[in-house]
This record gives structure tokens, sequence and C-alpha cells, in this order.
């Protein structure tokens, strides 16, 4: 299956891509059909073959999330942006029991407690 995706070109810290139909499985770097244009985010230059692009889309080509969106702000795709990306969220620390609790325990019952916590962080109750 054909995909229009970035190819990423340019010297390092120095990003450019060119807009390209591959086939979906290929390497990025590697093998592709035709190039449609490229894009510049650093001076925010895009450049595309309109005709090819149409072409390209009334075959019924996929396209990359991050292309979908490009063409969605240049108005050759009427539709809406769509998430391309997903940051991965860090893992919650469990709050630290209060101080006062904890100086009134004996050592025994604190290392049951921390045991209690442990558990619930890594068997969180069914909501």
């Amino acid at each position: 299956m054909l995909t229009i995706r970035l190819q990423r070109t340019g010297k390092r810290n120095q990003a450019d891509f060119r807009i390209v139909l591959a086939e979906k499985e290929s390497p990025v770097q590697k093998k592709f059909a035709e190039i449609l244009g490229s894009y510049n985010p650093r001076r925010k230059t895009f450049q595309v073959k309109e005709e090819r692009v149409k072409y390209w889309l009334s075959q019924r080509v996929e396209l990359s999330e991050t292309v979908h969106n490009l063409f969605v702000t240049k108005g050759l795709v009427d539709a809406k942006k769509v998430k391309a990306f997903n940051i991965p969220k860090k893992p919650v620390e469990a709050a630290a029991p209060a101080a006062p609790a904890a100086a009134t325990e004996t050592p025994a019952e604190a290392v049951e407690a921390q045991v209690e916590m442990e558990e619930k962080i890594e068997n969180p109750p069914a909501a």
C-alpha cells in the first residue's frame, strides 16, 4: 500500500524534509516512488506539486499524520487535523506517608506499611 510521508534530509540539527510517495512498509530513508514536494520547518517553506498530490489523493493513497496536518493547513485537504504524536507521561510517584505518623510507628509496622504501599502501586484496585 502506498502512503505520502516525510523523508528527512539536511544536516544534523538543520532538518529539511521531502514529501514522498512510498510503500508503507519500506524503510523511511530508502526507496520511494515519487517526490511530491518539500518542507522546511525552520523557514516554514512548503512546496508541493499540487496536481500530483490531488491525483494520488484521488487514488486513495494514505497520508501520514504529519503530512495530513500540513495539507490541512495549506488547504489541500478538507478535514480536521489529527493528533500526530504522543508525549509519554512520567509515572506518578506515590506520596510519602506523613512524617508524624511514621515517628510513632515501630520499625516492623513501618516495613509493613511500606509493603502495603508498594502492593497498592503495583496492583491498583479495579474501579
